[in-house]
């Protein structure tokens, strides 16, 4: 399923963008400011980045850079009030995939963005992830093998497994993996299930060492074995 982010501080027009572009297939993810669109991005499987560039915390053109360093493939299409030659050049040679000015169509909007979203459907997040010779996890079949053999996990260690592999290299914190494992139970979830579902996927992959303990922060991944 497509899902898109939402970048945009103005209430109003953020709920509006989110009404326009909300398809049977398609989820919209929509945030305020930059530190939330960050954690958005950290956890969840994003198509495409709508990102104004005037927000509340900092400038979207920061962020613009961040996502390009990591992935050129994830479309980002700036919506914003600032529509001179110069600043429209400025998005687009920072690496922006197209530039929307305040005020516009929503019907223009929607093309733009089916657009990009048609550029980049080769290219989409993988669902197969093969680990060294250690692990291969396919999570649209939901086959989970080790060097040892296949393992079956719960969904609730599927998702877990998923935001591991899919950031592997990065630290993800104990608050946003509970956020996004549990979802709408997150506020009732105990601490200690996390701990619990970790010590559970790594004996069941044999992964202690991949799945590394960040104390105090949350957990990550080792990126090729390091």
């Amino acid at each position: 399923m497509e899902q898109i982010l939402i970048v945009e501080d103005d209430k109003e027009l953020n709920q509006g963008l989110c009404r326009a572009l909300k398809t049977q297939n398609r989820q919209i993810v929509s945030c305020q400011n930059l530190r939330t669109a960050r954690e958005q991005l950290l956890c969840q499987n994003v198509s495409l980045v709508l990102l104004d560039v005037n927000l509340p915390d900092g400038s979207g053109l920061d962020l613009l850079h961040e996502i390009k360093e990591k992935t050129q493939n994830l479309p980002v299409i700036l919506l914003t009030a600032n529509d001179t030659d110069i600043d429209i050049v400025d998005g687009l040679e920072k690496g922006a995939d197209d530039y929307i000015t305040k005020p516009f169509s929503l019907s223009v909007l929607r093309a733009r963005v089916n657009t990009q979203l048609r550029k980049i459907a080769p290219y989409e997040k993988k669902a197969v992830f093969q680990i060294e010779e250690r692990f291969t996890f396919d999570f649209d079949q939901m086959q989970f093998m080790t060097n040892t053999g296949f393992v079956e996990l719960s969904k609730t260690e599927q998702r877990l497994l998923r935001l591991l592999v899919e950031n592997q290299g990065i630290i993800i914190s104990r608050t946003n993996l509970i956020d996004h494992i549990w979802t709408d139970t997150a506020e009732c979830v105990d601490e200690n299930a996390l701990s619990v579902t970790i010590k559970r996927l790594r004996d069941k992959l044999g992964a202690q060492e991949y799945i590394r303990t960040v104390y105090g922060v949350g957990y990550q991944w080792v990126k090729k074995h390091e």
